[in-house]
């Protein structure tokens, strides 16, 4: 495996390539993606937002505002465990893709909200079971999800089966989702 990150040196934030590689590496091992898979991160210094995408998969590239891997309480200042959170989510999202049984959900950019949301619970999920806990990942992530799925019991319920569950696969998240916001046939 290879883990390379644009730019190598940072001159707008006090990144280091290498911790980030570092981190990017755990991730893949921790996550169980494949040992031969070759991870580009492109990290765009120029702007403190925090977009955080999967542009490729073949070849694997993580497009990354810097403000998305940024210590919120320490400005231009890396989070490790932010860190950890962003590219572990999208690198759960990489290894669902690649699992046939998973199924094939659409390109990120044509996912409906409610449905990006639940896919996130899901791969946060499975995240913090591997011991990756950034702040208080489960109240944010239940009121985003509430936020899209709305304030009800069937909200809650279907969080609650995204965020303990493995092996789910994306029939069984849409079909949580549209039980969530009471879309279900």
């Amino acid at each position: 495996m290879t883990v390379s990150v644009t730019p190598e040196t940072f001159n707008l934030v006090s990144y280091d390539a290498v911790e980030i590689a570092s981190i990017i590496d755990e991730l893949v091992t921790a996550i169980g993606l494949p040992a031969a898979l070759d991870v580009r991160l492109e990290v765009d210094e120029t702007t403190p937002l925090g977009r955080a995408t999967v542009s490729s998969l073949e070849p694997l590239v993580i497009s990354v505002e810097s403000g998305a891997l940024e210590d919120p309480k320490r400005p231009r200042t890396l989070s490790r465990t932010g860190s950890a959170d962003v590219l572990g989510r999208l690198l759960y999202r990489v290894r669902d893709r690649l699992d046939a049984s998973f199924g094939n959900p659409p390109a990120d950019d044509k996912l409906t909200l409610p449905q990006s949301v639940a896919w996130d619970a899901y791969c946060v999920g499975r995240l913090v079971r591997l011991g990756y806990k950034h702040y208080d990942n489960r109240q944010r992530r239940l009121y985003h999800f509430r936020n899209r799925h709305g304030f009800s019991d069937a909200a809650d319920d279907a969080f609650d089966k995204l965020w303990t569950s493995d092996g789910l696969t994306w029939t069984d998240i849409t079909a949580l989702s549209d039980t969530a916001v009471g879309t279900a046939a």
